[in-house]
């Protein structure tokens, strides 16, 4: 006898997030887990409460499991299930990994202040070949990126990941190089760089508008008119690969 079993009223949150996440239809996903599509938009809109049997054809369907779907994990670190057979890393080009961070996200920023190293997560974009985020005025990585001479960039690394606990995989990129506190206004007397035509370190209208954008608004909240470029010079990855 199929048991029933009481969603979570975000359950029907999670499986279109998913659904958007895998680029399917709804039609596309009900045909995947045999189910109707009209029962599908029921489900991702109300609070339904689906048989297990549903779910478990969904989670299959999603590639993911029925914990994630009924948010069991949520609030717990991925990669805790078991390894898969026969994985090995995969070492990425600097192309790739540059294909894999495009679309922004968050990223982690390490770098030394005077307690020592920290890593802090932080928003960002990933614009002509550099990561802009924004923090706030007067916090650690303001204290910390003002070197005291100017057009010195202060050496940090910045890290980019994705797990996939469904596929017992993922990728990592790490991005090396020089941070800078970039004014979002023109300083006067400022040095120029003349292939750009604009001040060194000096933020263009473009960037701002990028970084400024409301899908990257640093989720932190509060006053963050702090940009910061990171400009990479040396950029290694890793994808973890494993046998079907």
């Amino acid at each position: 006898m199929t048991g029933h079993m009481t969603a979570p009223g975000d359950l029907g949150r999670r499986v279109a997030w998913r659904r958007k996440e895998l680029g399917l239809s709804r039609e596309q996903l009900a045909s995947r887990a045999r189910i109707d599509a009209g029962y599908l938009a029921y489900l991702e809109e109300s609070a339904a409460s689906p048989a297990s049997e549903t779910v478990h054809r969904l989670a299959v369907a999603l590639e993911t499991s029925t914990d994630d779907l009924l948010g069991r994990t949520a609030g717990s670190p991925p990669g805790r299930g078991d390894a898969a057979a026969h994985a090995w890393l995969e070492k990425l080009e600097p192309d790739e990994c540059l294909r894999l961070i495009a679309p922004g996200g968050v990223g982690r920023i390490a770098f030394n202040d005077l307690g020592g190293p920290a890593i802090l997560p932080v928003n960002y974009v990933l614009h002509d070949g550099s990561v802009i985020f924004r923090t706030a005025f007067g916090g650690p990585l303001d204290d910390a990126l003002r070197t005291g001479t100017r057009g010195v960039d202060f050496k940090v690394a910045f890290e980019v990941d994705r797990i996939d606990d469904a596929d017992r995989g993922g990728w990592s990129v790490l991005l090396r190089g020089g941070a800078r506190l970039v004014p979002t206004d023109e300083p006067a007397n400022e040095p120029t760089d003349e292939s750009a035509g604009e001040p060194t370190g000096a933020l263009s209208a473009r960037e701002r508008t990028g970084a400024d954008a409301p899908d990257v608004k640093p989720w932190a909240g509060g006053e963050r008119d702090l940009y910061i470029r990171i400009s990479p010079v040396e950029i290694t990855g890793r994808r973890i690969r494993h046998a079907s």
